[in-house]
């Protein structure tokens, strides 16, 4: 079966998503390299630490899940949202009264239970073959 003919502005649009792509991995490898040299100078790693190299982790692996599939699945925004809140609970917990860590955790609870709804429908819902005959993540 042929190829559908590829307009210019849809080849430079490709071309923008991969240059976009390209940048984002870029930043958060230089962003990787910069939490790590900062853990080797003060010879202590913290758990603030670690949750940020795992938010890194999971953008690094949104980029290779769209470049695989053409899509990112909403969970993994969510996944990171909570690493994200998580992070900021733990960083500055001593600076926040107990209704704000009430709230913060009370939007972890909500943005877990996004997935969990989400994860419902795609086991009891789940979506047809996209056009490339993949099935959607």
């Amino acid at each position: 079966m042929d190829k559908p003919n590829i307009s210019a502005s849809q080849k430079l649009l490709h071309g923008i998503e991969y240059l976009v792509l390209t940048i984002i991995t870029i930043a958060t490898v230089v962003a990787v390299g910069q939490e790590i040299a900062n853990i080797i100078t003060n010879l202590k790693v913290q758990i603030a630490d670690l949750l940020l190299l795992f938010i890194y982790l999971e953008i690094i692996t949104m980029v290779v899940v769209y470049l695989q599939s053409g899509e990112v699945p909403v969970r993994m925004p969510l996944y990171i949202g909570m690493v994200a809140l998580a992070r900021y609970l733990i960083l500055d917990m001593k600076a926040m009264d107990q209704w704000q860590m009430l709230a913060i955790s009370a939007s972890i609870l909500l943005i877990s239970l996004a997935v969990l709804a989400v994860r419902f429908g795609h086991v009891k819902y789940p979506y047809e073959k996209n056009l490339k005959g993949k099935p959607h993540p």
